[in-house]
């Protein structure tokens, strides 16, 4: 008997990451309890969607695995394999800088489907949660960062879209004090570098 596909995607990432030895970088607990949070915020919005709760699983695989697109498509079916590649971020040409790769990788999931854009947005709330209570320095960068992308994220579910908004906002006011934007021109200029 055939396995279900989010099962079937939960073996291979978590096999997939173990065999990298990926660990979180803060707590050292398995990478695989990444894309399980992503999962469940992922099935919080779309409960039926085996092929968005499937990517959800697999959504870092190509990024940080040995794992191909082809790879996916073939164990998985083209549907996943393309939501999967949606949020995974495009290969940047060498030579890049930060805000460089950062841009290619916003405009990239600014033109994800809805459902890849849900994913996206899942992934970043997790990755948020943690980076805010294990690294506080680097979340001011990565608050910014995040604020820019969820501008061109309005294609994904209105209420993970609504919580990493949330987060985001009041984060950046606690870290950086009010108002934490510093000055609409500052902020603007800082876009700039990414859109």
């Amino acid at each position: 008997m055939m396995l279900p596909l989010e099962e079937r995607a939960r073996r291979y990432a978590s096999q997939a990451h173990a065999a990298q030895g990926r660990r979180r970088k803060y707590t050292a607990e398995p990478y695989i309890m990444h894309p399980a949070a992503v999962a469940k915020l992922v099935r919080s919005v779309l409960p039926e969607d085996e092929a968005a709760l499937a990517a959800a699983w697999l959504h870092d695989t190509i990024e940080d695995t040995a794992a191909t697109p082809a790879d996916i498509a073939a164990r998985f079916g083209h549907e996943v394999a393309r939501l999967v590649m949606m949020v995974t971020n495009p290969t940047a040409p060498p030579g890049l800088n930060r805000a460089q790769r950062k841009r290619l990788n916003f405009a990239h999931t600014a033109r994800a489907c809805s459902r890849a854009q849900t994913i996206k947005l899942a992934d970043i709330i997790d990755n948020t949660r943690e980076i805010l209570l294990y690294d506080p320095a680097f979340a001011r960068l990565y608050l910014l960062e995040k604020q820019i992308q969820l501008q061109g994220l309005s294609q994904g579910d209105a209420r993970l879209r609504h919580t990493a908004v949330n987060i985001i906002t009041n984060s950046m006011a606690r870290l950086m004090g009010p108002p934490w934007c510093v000055s609409a021109a500052w902020f603007s200029k800082k876009a700039l570098e990414y859109l």
